[in-house]
């Protein structure tokens, strides 16, 4: 009997699938070991390959996908968008707080850029599941991009009104992703769920206020893995 081939599976996303994180003690991004990533290498049956980049965003994304299916030929491909596509331009918000400011990705653009990415792998003959968005600390996350600037904070909460609007802009993204994945009948792999169902999900998210720190890629390993349980992807148990 011939044994089964190993499948692969391709990853694509921005900063938080390549395992960036901030050292506490630097004050500067590293890459962490233990990311979610890697985690996944260990405990599926599968070859993981990462082409996540730092700063992405989801038009981005979709550029590259065709040339990466094309390359890596998978069988399962992970998308993780959004954190840096809801962000806003905070600096052109300071310097004008009276403007029609947008974020790096409108929301509909966001819709349509995973239901686009969605249908071309597809296409290629490969099995999409999607991200959701883990939550991020708006408190810390406002504080670490005014950088102490108390004019310049003054001036973003003008157009912003309160700090606590940052946290609701960015789950839109995250439940467009649930949305998107039951209308296209995809696998989701919904860690935001696995970090609000903690305490303080804040314990698990560095002091820039958005990206998780080890403890916060367990939990999303586990997030992950407890989708492709339910899905039966690649499990190596």
């Amino acid at each position: 009997m011939s044994e089964t081939k190993q499948k692969t599976i391709l990853v694509v996303g921005d900063s938080l699938s390549k395992g960036v994180s901030l050292n506490e003690e630097k004050k500067r991004y590293c890459f962490l070991k233990n990311s979610f990533v890697n985690n996944l290498s260990t405990a599926l049956d599968a070859d993981i390959i990462n082409t996540a980049k730092f700063g992405s965003t989801i038009s981005h994304g979709a550029a590259r996908l065709e040339e990466r299916l094309v390359k890596h030929q998978p069988d399962i491909v992970l998308i993780e968008y959004g954190g840096n596509d809801c962000d806003f331009f905070w600096d052109e918000i300071a310097d004008n707080p009276a403007g029609n400011h947008q974020p790096k990705t409108p929301l509909t653009a966001y819709h349509e850029y995973l239901i686009q990415m969605i249908e071309t792998v597809r296409r290629y003959d490969a099995a999409p599941v999607v991200m959701t968005l883990p939550p991020l600390n708006a408190v810390d996350y406002f504080n670490w991009f005014t950088q102490g600037n108390k004019q310049k904070a003054a001036r973003i909460l003008k157009w912003l009104e309160d700090v606590s609007k940052i946290y609701w802009w960015h789950e839109r993204y995250s439940s467009t992703v649930v949305d998107v994945a039951e209308a296209c009948d995809v696998p989701v792999a919904d860690v935001r769920r696995y970090f609000l169902k903690t305490p303080d999900f804040r314990q698990y998210i560095c002091s820039d206020g958005i990206h998780p720190n080890e403890k916060g890629h367990k939990i999303m390993t586990l997030g992950i893995l407890d989708c492709f349980n339910k899905n039966a992807i690649c499990l190596n148990y």
